[in-house]
C-alpha cells in the first residue's frame, strides 16, 4: 500500500488504480525519480516484480506522445517501456522497469567504450526507423529558432542580466542552415547518459523520448557524447564519433558524406543544442523552482565556448561569452 510519507491527492487516485488493475492490495509504491517536466515516477512492486507508475497530471502533461512513440519503437525491437497499463484521462501509465542503474551512474574509463558502443548502436538502430510510418513534428527552422531564444530569454536576459547581441541572429541562421542540410531521421531529443538505463539484457533501456522529432542525424549522438552531465577528452570523442560514422555508413545513413563534414555537422548541432539548454537550465532555476540543473550550467557553457573558438565563423560568439559576468560561472 502507500507510504504516508508520500500520501497525496493523486497518490490516492494511483492507489484506487492500482487496485482496479491488480485486482489487490498487496502492492508496495515508492518514489522513483522525477524530471524537468511536471511528471513523477514511482516504482510499484507486486509479486516479486516491478513495474513503473508514471504520473503525468492532465493539465500540465500530455502522455498521448509517450504512449503513441514507445508503442512505435517497441514494435520495431527498440528497447523502451512496454505499457501495461493506461488511464490517459487521469494521467497514469504503468510501464515496464529498467531498474535504477542509469549510463550516468555506471560511467567510468574502464566501462565508457562499451556502454557508448551499445547506446551508439542502439541510436543507429532508433534512426533506420521508417519514419514515415510514425507522424511526429519536424525540427524545423521554427523549432530550432524558438528553442535557441531561450539562450538570450533565459540565460542573458534573466540569469546574466545584459542585454541581447546583435550578431545573435545571424549565428543562430548558420546553426539552422547546418541543421537542416542534414539527413532527416528520428530524434529522440534528450538522447544522453541520464536516459539511458543499463540493463542486464539489451542494454540500453531507453527512456524519455516523448519529446522526438524527425531532425538533424548528428542530434542525438551529440547529446549523448556532449552530455551537459559528464564530460570526456577530445580523443574519446573523436574516436566514438568515428566508431559511430563507420557503422552508420554501413547502415547507409551518411552516403557521400565524409568525416569532416560529419563532424562539423556534429560540432555545430552540439553548439545549437548547448546555447538551447543553458536558457533551459536557467528557466527551470527562475521559473520551475528547480535549481539543481544550475550546477551543470559550467560544464554546458565550456561546451559553448570551446566550440565557439574553434570555427572562425562564431568568433563574434566566443568574445562575447569571455565578458566577465559571463566568466564567472565557469
Amino acid at each position: 500500500m502507500i507510504n504516508t510519507q508520500i500520501i497525496d491527492e493523486r497518490l490516492n487516485k494511483i492507489n484506487l488504480w492500482l487496485k482496479q488493475i491488480f485486482s489487490s492490495t498487496d502492492f508496495q509504491i515508492e518514489p522513483a525519480s522525477s524530471d524537468a517536466s511536471f511528471r513523477r515516477y514511482f516504482r510499484v512492486s507486486i509479486d516479486n516484480e516491478t513495474l513503473i507508475l508514471m504520473d503525468a497530471p492532465p493539465k500540465q502533461e500530455d502522455t498521448g506522445p509517450f504512449i503513441k512513440i514507445a508503442s512505435f519503437l517497441y514494435q520495431q525491437g527498440i528497447n523502451v517501456p512496454k505499457i501495461v497499463a493506461k488511464d490517459v484521462e487521469s494521467g497514469f501509465l504503468l510501464i515496464s522497469d529498467f531498474g535504477n542503474k542509469s549510463y550516468l551512474d555506471q560511467l567510468n574509463d574502464q566501462s565508457a567504450d562499451n556502454l557508448y558502443h551499445t547506446a551508439i548502436d542502439s541510436l543507429i538502430d532508433i534512426q533506420l526507423c521508417p519514419s514515415q510510418d510514425i507522424k511526429l513534428p519536424y525540427y524545423d527552422r521554427s523549432l530550432l529558432t524558438r528553442e535557441m531564444e531561450l539562450f538570450p530569454q533565459w540565460f542573458l536576459g534573466k540569469h546574466i542580466d545584459i542585454s541581447t547581441p546583435d550578431f545573435l541572429e545571424s549565428t543562430f541562421d548558420k546553426l539552422i542552415d547546418s541543421a537542416l542540410e542534414q539527413p532527416q531521421v528520428i530524434v529522440h531529443r534528450d538522447y544522453h547518459s541520464r536516459n539511458l538505463m543499463h540493463t542486464t539484457n539489451n542494454t540500453p533501456g531507453i527512456i524519455d523520448f516523448q519529446d522526438a522529432v524527425i531532425g538533424p542525424v548528428s542530434y542525438d549522438l551529440v547529446s549523448l557524447l556532449r552530455d551537459c552531465y559528464i564530460v570526456w577528452p577530445d580523443d574519446k570523442i573523436a574516436n566514438w564519433i568515428y566508431y559511430y560514422f563507420t557503422k552508420a555508413q554501413q547502415k547507409g545513413l551518411l552516403s557521400d558524406i565524409s568525416i569532416d563534414k560529419f563532424t562539423r555537422w556534429f560540432d555545430l548541432m552540439g553548439l545549437q543544442r548547448h546555447l538551447k539548454v543553458l536558457g533551459i537550465f536557467a528557466r527551470l532555476n527562475y521559473r520551475d523552482n528547480k535549481p539543481n540543473y544550475m550546477n551543470d550550467l559550467p560544464l554546458t557553457l565550456h561546451y559553448v565556448k570551446k566550440i565557439s573558438a574553434k570555427y572562425p565563423e562564431f568568433t563574434e560568439l566566443n568574445h562575447f561569452l569571455n565578458q566577465p559576468q559571463i566568466m564567472a560561472i565557469s
